[in-house]
């Protein structure tokens, strides 16, 4: 049943396409799994930071909130102790994918999490131990470690958004991709799962869209398919949270 699905949401390789077709969509299907039972996490703090009002005032009360608050100060003290540079986020290749700025990067990623209330937060490598619904769990935006730490919580059913076509997959859990736009979905036809370039063009909706991969995340879970990372095995190797500073 969608009840048992823990999945984890991300997007790397972002680009202008991110925030308008396939996050959107990823969006629309968080609030039908949520309301399924299922739980889902949203992550990579230092992409959703630049939204925090729009976490805070979602959280179901004021506990989860300055948790909320909690993980993101803890993370940018991180960062300031390695001398990190917080503008290395948005990447060149965001930039040459037509993203602006981190906001519009920020406004993008957060729409993956929906419009469901935020139920609960976990630290870097914490447990989910039973949380249920929509869930922070804070992680670096890097796509590798971003995914371990997500495992490490108990995820088991992940989907990855991209523009720029970034070669992710996971050998512990199902990833099922989604592209951005229609030219990376015809290029990369024996890659990505879903094609969320159909909402640019105007033959399919967001609605549409996040139906069609709310029902692949029912059939792959249920092992009547695979996603292609799945069919040629491609996987990266896990990557942990390390004390260098990491956007």
């Amino acid at each position: 049943p969608a009840s048992e699905l823990v999945v984890g949401v991300q997007c790397g390789g972002s680009d202008a396409f991110s925030g308008v077709t396939a996050n959107p969509a990823v969006g629309f299907c968080t609030d039908l799994l949520v309301r399924a039972g299922a739980t889902v996490m949203f992550s990579e703090v230092t992409e959703v930071r630049d939204a925090i009002d729009q976490l805070t005032a979602r959280a179901t009360d004021d506990e989860v909130a300055e948790a909320i608050i909690r993980q993101i100060a803890w993370y940018d003290a991180y960062l300031q102790r390695g001398g990190a540079d917080r503008s290395a986020n948005t990447t060149p290749g965001n930039k040459k994918g037509g993203l602006a700025n981190i906001a519009e990067k920020a406004m993008g990623s957060v729409v993956k999490s929906g419009s469901v209330p935020i139920s609960g937060v976990l630290a870097p490598g914490e447990k989910l131990n039973g949380k249920k619904g929509l869930i922070f769990a804070a992680t670096p935006a890097s796509d590798f470690i971003c995914g371990t730490l997500q495992l490490a919580a108990g995820m088991n059913l992940h989907v990855f958004t991209t523009g720029r076509g970034t070669p992710y997959g996971l050998a512990q859990c199902p990833v099922i991709k989604v592209a951005t736009r229609s030219d990376l979905a015809r290029r990369w036809h024996d890659l990505m799962d879903v094609n969320a370039g159909t909402i640019a063009t105007g033959e399919k909706t967001i609605e549409e869209v996040g139906w069609e991969l709310f029902q692949l995340m029912l059939d792959v879970a249920s092992g009547r398919k695979k996603t292609w990372a799945e069919q040629w095995k491609l996987h990266n190797a896990l990557v942990l949270f390390n004390p260098a500073p990491v956007t």
